[in-house]
């Protein structure tokens, strides 16, 4: 997945949350102590966004951002 991809996907997914929970960009800053620019930025998947704020908007909404180790192209290599 590429940045802007991942960005986008993610925008969405906010944005989706957010709708779906009656919520607007301002409600949402508010609740996470972030900016309305900043929520607007997320969700319009700007890919240079800080780590901390986006997680404080992601609890917000009662969503998480997780790591998973993805298979390396050599591990999945038949012999």
């Amino acid at each position: 997945m590429t940045d802007s991809s991942f960005s986008s996907t993610l925008g969405a997914e906010v944005r989706a949350r957010r709708t779906s929970l009656s919520l607007s960009q301002q409600d949402v800053a508010d609740l996470a102590g972030v900016s309305e620019r900043f929520v607007r930025f997320v969700e319009n998947g700007k890919p240079t966004i800080q780590l901390e704020p986006l997680m404080a908007v992601l609890s917000t909404l009662g969503l998480e951002l997780s790591v998973v180790h993805a298979a390396s192209p050599a591990s999945t290599a038949t012999p």
